[in-house]
C-alpha cells in the first residue's frame, strides 16, 4: 500500500470502491478514506455495485453519497475489501486495500497509522462499526490485543461506540422482524435436533419485504438452542435458482461453513434432499 499515497497526490478524481452486498467492514472503510480525501480536498466519489444497501448502516458518515453508477471523470480508484466479483474492467489505475485475517477496516487503520494520518470523529466512527462488524461484536475467534489497542484509539479519538453498537449489534428493521418470525414459526429440528432447517421461497421474501441479509437472523437465533450444531436456509432466489448456506457456530462466532448451488432443482423440498445428501457426514 505505499504507493497509494503517491496515487492519491496525483489524482484529480479518486473513486473508491465497495464490496458487492457490503457491509459495515467494507463501508466503515469507505467512509474512512472518504472522509480523508476530503481533508485534502480533493474530489473523491464512493462507489458500491449493490443497488439496494442495508438501511441499517445509513448511520455511518456518507452514507447518502453511496452511488451505484461509476464517475465517468474518474482517474483513480481505491478498492476497499473487495473480491473478484467486484473487479472492473476499467482504463484507470487502481489500489486495493484488502483483509488477510483482519478486516478492512483494521488494514486502514494501519495504513493510516503509518503514514501519520491522524484520526477525526467521523473516521473513528467509520473504523469502529467496520472492527465491531469483522469480530461480531469483539466475539470472533481471531480477536487478539492489537484489536482492543486499536478500539481504545478509535474511542479516544471520538469513535461514537453507542452507535456503532445500537446499529451493526442491534438494529433490525420491520421487514427483517417479520422475516424472522416467519422462519422461526417454520423451522425444522432433524438430525436428532442438531440441524435447523429453513425454507424460504421467494414470495415469503416478497410479502415481507427483507432482504438476503435478514435470513441470518433467524439462523443465528437457532444456533442458540441446546441441541443444534448446525443451520440450514436452503432459499429460493429472485431469478427462481436455489441456493443452500449451511451456518454453524464455532466458539461463539457465528460463520457460513458452505454455499451450495441447486438450480437444478424442482423445489425447495427437493433441493433440501439433495442438500442433506451432500452434508449427510457432517452431522
Amino acid at each position: 500500500m505505499k504507493d497509494i499515497m503517491q496515487r492519491i497526490d496525483k489524482a484529480d478524481h479518486i473513486v473508491l470502491i465497495t464490496q458487492m452486498n457490503p457491509g459495515a467492514d467494507s463501508l466503515g472503510a469507505a467512509s474512512a478514506m472518504y472522509t480523508h480525501l476530503l481533508r485534502l480536498h480533493k474530489k473523491v466519489s464512493l462507489y458500491c455495485a449493490t443497488k439496494s444497501l442495508d438501511s441499517r448502516f445509513s448511520f455511518l458518515p456518507w452514507f447518502e453519497k453511496i452511488r451505484n453508477s461509476f464517475p465517468s471523470s474518474a482517474d483513480f480508484a481505491i478498492y476497499l475489501g473487495c473480491d473478484n466479483d467486484v473487479k472492473l474492467e476499467i482504463n484507470i489505475e487502481y489500489s486495493v486495500i484488502n483483509s488477510d485475517v483482519r478486516g478492512v477496516s483494521q488494514m486502514l487503520y494501519n495504513f493510516f497509522l503509518e503514514n501519520e494520518i491522524s484520526l477525526n470523529k467521523k473516521m473513528a466512527t467509520a473504523l469502529y462499526a467496520g472492527l465491531l462488524e469483522d469480530t461480531n461484536g469483539f466475539l470472533s475467534d481471531t480477536l487478539d490485543g492489537t484489536i482492543f489497542a486499536t478500539s481504545k484509539v478509535l474511542i479516544e479519538s471520538g469513535a461514537e461506540f453507542k452507535l456503532c453498537n445500537k446499529y451493526v449489534m442491534q438494529y433490525q428493521s420491520l421487514s427483517s422482524l417479520k422475516l424472522k418470525a416467519l422462519m422461526l414459526s417454520n423451522m425444522r429440528l432433524i438430525k436428532n435436533a442438531k440441524v435447523a432447517v429453513f425454507l424460504v421461497s421467494n414470495e415469503d421474501m416478497k410479502k415481507t419485504g427483507a432482504m438476503n441479509e435478514d435470513c441470518k437472523r433467524a439462523l443465528k437465533e437457532a444456533l442458540f438452542l441446546p441441541t443444534v450444531e448446525l443451520s440450514l436456509l436452503v432459499k429460493e432466489n429472485e431469478d427462481g435458482n436455489i441456493t443452500g448456506s449451511l451456518y454453524s457456530s464455532v466458539e461463539g462466532e457465528y460463520k457460513s461453513e458452505e454455499v451450495f448451488s441447486m438450480n437444478n432443482a424442482s423445489s425447495l423440498e427437493n433441493a433440501l434432499e439433495e442438500i442433506l445428501k451432500l452434508i449427510n457426514k457432517e452431522v
